[in-house]
């Protein structure tokens, strides 16, 4: 009897295990090229371009997932030393793309002082950003941004921007629907060397 029951609960566990496969797969992505460490919810993939900027053309690596509604991204930018001076105007020009194109929707731009995990376990202060695309007066979109400007030695800079994008939102409150676990995750867990 014992063995009947010891087997019964067997099956039903393998049934139960069976039945629950998650759609988050966390994995750690090590990237040594673009010089981080993160947590994805899937295997991403990776896509490298060339983008123009004045006169000048920059290489990025974007690294993403689509899980359901959500991309989950990573958009790395290298500016080489002797072009250092030019990643403060590449910055603002990333902001002000991104956060103009949401006040034209009507949507909103709420930010939020946080802390992000550099490789060597440091903790310094950013700010992430949540955005809610409208359209017709309702929020469409959402999306949580950070940006991060880390100098690498002999002088050059490494641009970062880890954001969630959120589809097919039912709520405009980006702040509240991507402060989730699942989204704090991928956050929290990205670490530029």
């Amino acid at each position: 009897m014992f063995k009947s029951v010891l087997r019964a609960c067997v099956v039903l566990a393998a049934c139960i295990l069976a039945a629950c496969s998650p759609k988050l797969n966390w994995r750690t992505v090590q990237s040594p090229e673009q010089r981080y460490t993160a947590l994805f919810p899937g295997k991403p993939d990776k896509l490298e371009r060339l983008i123009p900027y004045q006169d000048q053309e920059f290489k990025q690596t974007l690294e993403a997932v689509k899980i359901d509604d959500d991309i989950y991204s990573i958009s790395s930018l290298q500016v080489p030393s002797n072009q250092s001076d030019s990643a403060q105007k590449i910055i603002d020009q990333l902001h002000s793309n991104l956060l103009e194109r949401a006040k034209a929707s009507g949507g909103t731009v709420l930010t939020e002082d946080v802390f992000y995990q550099a490789g060597s376990h440091q903790r310094l202060p950013i700010k992430d950003y949540f955005i809610a695309f409208s359209s017709n007066s309702k929020a469409q979109q959402t999306m949580r941004v950070r940006w991060i400007v880390r100098s690498v030695e002999g002088g050059g800079v490494w641009i970062y921007q880890v954001s969630v994008l959120h589809a097919n939102a039912d709520s405009s409150d980006a702040k509240v629907a991507l402060s989730k676990e699942e989204y704090a995750n991928f956050f929290n867990e990205f670490h530029p060397e």
